[in-house]
């Protein structure tokens, strides 16, 4: 894979819009830019804008308006030239269970163009990359969850792509075989200065994979950042304070403690962004006493993804969260046109 230029975003969207029937603003003016070879993290919740916007990016939707470019490439101008470019990992298992490991990867070598003359050799060398070499000639439904994944991230890059876009690539895996995968991927993209972009319903993940992350809701973006640069943002610790009962007194008295630095609602309990949140407990507590409300809990949290979530979106992050109707909608097109075809 040859270097891209320094000066170039590996993926630049300006001024992004889709509309669904003419009044459904699913994605609103969303602007971000990706430079070679970073780990791209995009999240939001349930309807957030996030299904759609990759879909534009990978060429799987037709933007309303605006401009995407990928590797190099207007998204809008040439759909086909971008999706033989990129490699991509759906949410869904695109791994054929009635083909071997092994035909998989011949069969998405040919649908991505491989000179017929290296796909023995690329085939090869994942299967065995990939830790699934002993099981190459088994039919993929034999295949254990987190192989199937290796395979299909095998299948999303046999082309070797500079843009790799994965789409809730590890939902449904357990811990260990969560990291498996992103042992290949962080591998791919230092060895090959691949760029990746990323929506993950895991956290930890972006937190500990993601050079840069985005927060789209509603469908625009309302934070982004690297990941300690978004936590920095909270401006401190952040106490949870649980009132047995919803007393506006209490978060008067709460908001003057020196050291509180704001004080938030979420759910009837009260969030103190706190500079030093454990020393500061004891003297809410006591002025919850003095104030004589109640409590059920104090709880206290330090800077984290979750917590920069909750703040720009106003909703905690969770992993177990349905699928919109759109996103249904948008996956099942993506299945059908994973390797081109019409639009």
């Amino acid at each position: 894979m040859d270097p891209r230029p320094a000066s170039a975003g590996a993926i630049v969207t300006r001024d992004l819009v889709k509309t669904y029937n003419g009044t459904v603003r699913a994605v609103r003016g969303v602007s971000f830019e990706v430079p070679p070879g970073e780990v791209y993290g995009f999240l939001g919740p349930n309807g957030a804008g996030k299904t759609t916007t990759v879909s534009m990016l990978t060429a799987g939707l037709e933007a309303t308006s605006g401009t995407a470019v990928v590797d190099g490439i207007d998204v809008r101008k040439n759909p086909a030239t971008v999706k033989r470019r990129i490699g991509v990992v759906f949410q869904e298992s695109t791994a054929d269970g009635d083909l071997t490991g092994r035909e998989n990867l011949e069969l998405a070598a040919a649908l991505y163009g491989v000179p017929r003359s290296e796909v023995r050799g690329r085939v090869d060398g994942l299967l065995e990359r990939m830790q699934i070499g002993d099981a190459a000639d088994r039919l993929a439904k034999t295949y254990s969850g987190g192989m199937r994944r290796r395979l299909e991230l095998a299948a999303g890059i046999v082309h070797a792509p500079r843009t790799l876009f994965l789409d809730e690539p590890t939902l449904g895996l357990d811990p260990q075989g969560r990291a498996g995968f992103w042992k290949y991927v962080l591998e791919l993209r230092h060895e090959h200065q691949m760029t990746v972009f990323v929506t993950t319903h895991y956290l930890e993940e972006a937190d500990g994979m993601c050079d840069q992350i985005a927060i789209i809701d509603h469908g625009a973006i309302v934070a982004s950042g690297r990941p300690s640069e978004l936590k920095d943002r909270l401006g401190g610790d952040i106490v949870t304070v649980r009132p047995v009962a919803s007393s506006p007194a209490l978060r008067e008295v709460l908001a003057k403690i020196p050291g509180v630095v704001s004080v938030g609602e979420q759910d009837g309990s009260l969030r103190l962004k706190c500079s030093n949140g454990e020393a500061l407990i004891p003297a809410i507590v006591s002025a919850a006493v003095g104030a004589g409300v109640g409590l059920q809990g104090v709880s206290l949290k330090r800077p984290s993804l979750d917590e920069v979530f909750l703040e720009f979106t106003g909703r905690e992050f969770r992993e177990d969260e349905g699928f919109s109707a759109t996103d249904r909608a948008v996956m099942v097109g993506r299945v059908r046109e994973r390797f081109g075809g019409r639009r």
